[in-house]
């Protein structure tokens, strides 16, 4: 199967990190081959979905033995377009910028973050990590030297939707947002939004369901 013409669903695509996971502690014990039911059983999902989310990638385990871990990890990693090293911009260096340009993690994805940008004269030229934070006005020349096409935006959501109009006009095909505001964008640009409220509701209302359905067997356990 040519893996190049491989369309892979996107909640396989969001389930595939979790596998690079656990399959990169495995090749660290030395571990050989792995079943879709380890994988199933650390992620709490059934073997059935992990055999169809791996079979998306065109890898083929072998019978009763599994899949060969290093076979997987090239597999899932070039599914995801990870073995191509992509280097990105961040605009906004708060707290939340600065972790994530700072993020040491980002290189097993493939992904570095190479410039990073603010409006606030104090941050002009301070270091965050390797990066000395530059101002928007170094913006455009930065992205057309270096030949960015991946933006992180940052900023505070009043100005996000003027930022990411900015990045576009310079040339950015792909955005990712943390902004918590909904962008605007023209059809060949490529967004992905992570809002941590939406992250921290599921999360509240995971452990509310887990604390009422203890709360009720406790009140069983008592009345019997």
């Amino acid at each position: 199967m040519d893996n190049n013409k491989i369309q892979v669903p996107i909640p396989s695509v969001k389930r595939f990190p979790s596998y690079l996971r656990i399959l990169r502690q495995r090749q660290a014990e030395g571990m050989e081959y792995i079943s879709a039911t380890v994988l199933a059983d650390e992620l709490n999902l059934k073997p059935i979905q992990v055999r169809k989310d791996i079979s998306c990638t065109g890898i083929e385990g072998k019978p009763k033995v599994g899949f060969v871990v290093d076979e997987l990890i090239d597999s899932i990693t070039h599914a995801l377009g990870w073995d191509n090293s992509a280097e990105a911009l961040i605009v906004g260096v708060g707290n939340l910028g600065k972790a994530i340009s700072m993020y040491e993690g980002f290189a097993a994805y493939g992904l570095r973050i190479v410039g990073a940008f603010d409006n606030d004269e104090s941050k002009i030229g301070t270091m965050v990590g390797d990066l000395v934070v530059q101002g928007m006005d170094k913006l455009k020349v930065f992205i057309e030297t270096n030949k960015i096409s991946i933006a992180v935006i940052t900023v505070p959501a009043s100005k996000a939707q003027e930022v990411a109009d900015l990045l576009i006009s310079y040339g950015i095909k792909g955005i990712w947002n943390f902004a918590p505001k909904d962008l605007k964008i023209p059809s060949d640009v490529v967004m992905q939004r992570t809002d941590l409220a939406t992250s921290f509701a599921v999360l509240s209302v995971k452990m509310r369901k887990k604390f009422d359905s203890q709360s009720s067997t406790l009140e069983l356990e008592e009345e019997i």
